[in-house]
Formats: structure tokens, sequence, C-alpha cells
């Protein structure tokens, strides 16, 4: 009987570590890859063909929603697995959008990883309740509840979206251009683009508008006092580096 081959992609080692002695450990499983972020991780499935891929949703260069989106565009029928550490509704809801067939919470996987592998190694999906209840309620149907806020949004392409992630992340136009096999000044222009689309003025918003739509994440926990501070800074909005910015909407490069 053919092994079940397995993609491993977290961005921390020491997890990483872990859910491979976790799939290794099984009968019949091996883990024929790992990869450190989602772009490394798009890249080796295209190489290695894994029957099933878990992927950390909040990796660095390529989130693990865009990277999932990537996948099945190259194979649709590729079965995806999301490893995440929060289960609210937003991030539930993008989870299905972008065409996984299982959820997986972090601070579950050790009861939870081996049934949804075993789930789609049988062609079936794994869900916690609460994306059941999401499934059940039509958002894959368009049935779901929109906010008018999120309804309102300018619609990013995955080309705009992986330049948000990388801008956000620190790196400048140059980096950005070399890491998506860009010229320069097309990456000035998706930049630009990008900032008018959203309405945006500068670097700070762009960061803000990433964290918000869960292009990047947070990947530290934070206190109560913080959370509080956090709060009011985005009921006010953020404060732009300078007037120059605000004239521009350019970033530093």
């Amino acid at each position: 009987m053919t092994a079940l081959r397995i993609l491993v992609a977290d961005d921390h080692e020491i997890v990483r570590r872990g859910l491979c002695a976790i799939l290794g450990s099984h009968a019949g499983w091996e883990v024929c890859g790992e990869a450190a972020d989602g772009r490394e991780a798009v890249e080796k499935t295209k190489q290695l063909r894994p029957d099933v891929v878990v992927l950390d949703i909040g990796m660095p260069s390529l989130n693990g929603l865009d990277a999932t989106r990537q996948i099945l565009r190259n194979n649709p029928q590729q079965r995806v697995l999301i490893l995440t550490i929060t289960n609210v509704e937003q991030v539930i809801e993008e989870v299905l959008k972008a065409g996984a067939r299982g959820f997986v919470l972090k601070s579950d996987a050790a009861q939870d990883l081996t049934m949804a592998v075993e789930a789609l190694q049988q062609d079936r999906t794994f869900f916690n309740s609460r994306a059941g209840e999401m499934v059940l309620n039509g958002f894959l149907g368009g049935g779901g509840q929109v906010s008018e806020k999120k309804a309102i949004l300018p619609r990013l392409t995955a080309r705009e979206r992986e330049v948000v992630q990388l801008l956000a992340e620190g790196k400048s136009t140059k980096e950005v251009a070399v890491m998506l096999d860009l010229s320069v000044k097309t990456a000035e222009t998706h930049r630009s683009n990008i900032m008018r689309k959203l309405g945006l003025h500068c670097l700070s918003e762009l960061v803000l508008y990433a964290v918000r739509n869960r292009i990047v994440q947070i990947a530290e926990p934070i206190s109560e006092h913080q959370g509080a501070a956090q709060s009011e800074i985005a009921a006010s909005g953020p404060q732009c580096q300078s007037a120059g910015e605000l004239n521009t909407g350019a970033l530093p490069a």
C-alpha cells in the first residue's frame, strides 16, 4: 500500500517538528517535505506533489490563506488542511472561501490533527463545530451575513495581496520586486494602485489594513493594557508619518 505523503508548512521550527512527529508516527503516512513560509510551501507542493498539505495560517512572505489559493489554482484537487491559533468568525470564513478541506486549531492539534488528516485521506472534510455551523449557514453559498464594512471593501488581486503582505512585513519596494520576480517599476505601480484602491495614505495605514484583514498576523500575545491602547489607536485611526506621505501616498522604498 502506498504511503500517504504529507507536506508540513509552519514558520516556527519547533512547531513544525512537533507536527511532523505526530504525522510521521502514524502507520502508512510519511512527511515528504517541510516549508517555513507560504511561498516555499507553494513551490514544494508543485515539486513534491503531496497527497495532503498542512499549512499554518500566519506565515511570513505568503500567508496560509493565499498559499492555499495559489496551491489550488495549480491543482484544484489538492487536499489542504489549515492550522490556526483562533477560530473567530472572520478566520473561519476566509479558510472556507480559500478552499481548504480542513481546519484545526493549534491548541487542539495533538488530538485533532490525526483525525483531520484521516478525514482528508478519505476525501472528507474536517472542521470544528463552529466552522461546521458556518457551512450550514451558507457562507460558501453566499448566504452568510457580511457586514456593511466588509461588503464595500475594494477587492485586491492575488498579486496585490502578496505585495500588501510583504510591505506590511517591512520589505522595501526593491525587496518586493526581487521576491516576486518583478521589475522595481512594476512593484512601485502595484504599491501605488493598492494605496489608491484602498484609500490609504501612508505605511502605518497599510500595516493596520493588513492586520485587520488578517493578511499578516501579530504573533505575540497582547496584554490587557496593550489591548486597550491598541483599541484606542484603531478607533482613532493610524497616524501617518508626515504631511508628505499624506499628499503623495508614497511608501518608503
